[in-house]
C-alpha cells in the first residue's frame, strides 16, 4: 500500500501594513525553501503613487492588483508547488478573490499600538503611517468558515513563523537545502491547535 502524502499549502500571509508580513513570509521561504511572493511588487504604479501621498486605495484601485495576487496562487496550486504570498486581504470580498483548494490565509493580528510603533520604525516601505487607521477600519477578520490560521504577533517573527510551521504542519520542499535541516529559532506551537481550516 502507498502512502499518499498530502499536498502542501499556498499560504497568503494577510494583516494590516506593519504586522509583519513581508518579514514573518521570509523566514517561512528561507526555512522551507518554498518561492516567496512580495505582493506589493504587483501593485500598478498608480497604487503605490497614492500610497505614497498617503491616500487610501479604493476597491477599484484593488480589483486588478488582487487579479495579479489571484494569478499567482493558482499558478501553484493548479502545479501542486506551495508558496507563500503576502497580501493584506482586509476584506472578505478581496480573499473572496484569492481563495481557493489548498490555500490557506494566515492573518497576523495585533493591536493598533503594537503595529503603530512597527510602523514608526519602517523606512523601506510605501505605506505611511497616516494609513493605519484607514487599513484597521477596513480589515474584516477572517470568519470561522475561512481556511485561515489566526497568529498573534508582539513576539519575535521566528517565534510567529514556527508556530505557523508546528499549526499546520509545514514541511521542506525535498529540493530544498532547507529539507531535513533543524528549524533554527522553532518554538514549538500549541500541540492541542485544530488545523487551520477547523471551526
Amino acid at each position: 500500500m502507498t502512502n499518499s502524502v498530502s499536498p502542501q499549502p499556498v499560504l497568503v500571509i494577510m494583516g494590516v501594513s506593519g504586522s509583519g508580513k513581508s518579514t514573518v513570509a521570509g523566514i517561512l521561504a528561507g526555512q522551507l525553501g518554498w518561492e516567496l511572493e512580495e505582493g506589493d511588487d504587483l501593485h500598478p504604479e498608480a497604487n503605490v503613487e497614492k500610497m505614497h501621498a498617503g491616500q487610501p486605495l479604493t476597491d477599484e484601485d484593488r480589483w486588478p492588483w488582487l487579479d495579479k495576487v489571484a494569478g499567482w496562487i493558482s499558478e501553484h496550486t493548479q502545479a501542486g508547488v506551495p508558496g507563500i504570498i503576502t497580501c493584506s486581504a482586509l476584506k472578505r470580498s478581496y480573499r473572496d478573490v484569492l481563495r481557493g483548494r489548498n490555500v490557506v490565509f494566515v492573518h497576523l493580528a495585533g493591536g493598533k499600538d503594537t503595529i503603530s510603533k512597527r510602523l514608526t520604525t519602517r523606512m523601506d516601505h510605501f505605506m505611511p503611517p497616516a494609513l493605519l487607521d484607514s487599513q484597521i477600519a477596513t480589515l474584516e477578520a477572517p470568519g470561522e468558515d475561512e481556511n485561515t490560521l489566526v497568529v498573534d504577533i508582539g513576539r519575535r517573527p521566528a517565534e510567529e513563523a514556527a508556530e505557523i510551521i508546528s499549526r499546520l504542519g509545514l514541511r521542506p520542499e525535498p529540493s530544498s537545502p532547507a529539507a531535513g535541516a533543524q528549524f533554527r529559532g522553532a518554538v514549538p506551537g500549541p500541540a492541542a491547535c485544530p488545523p487551520a481550516d477547523s471551526p
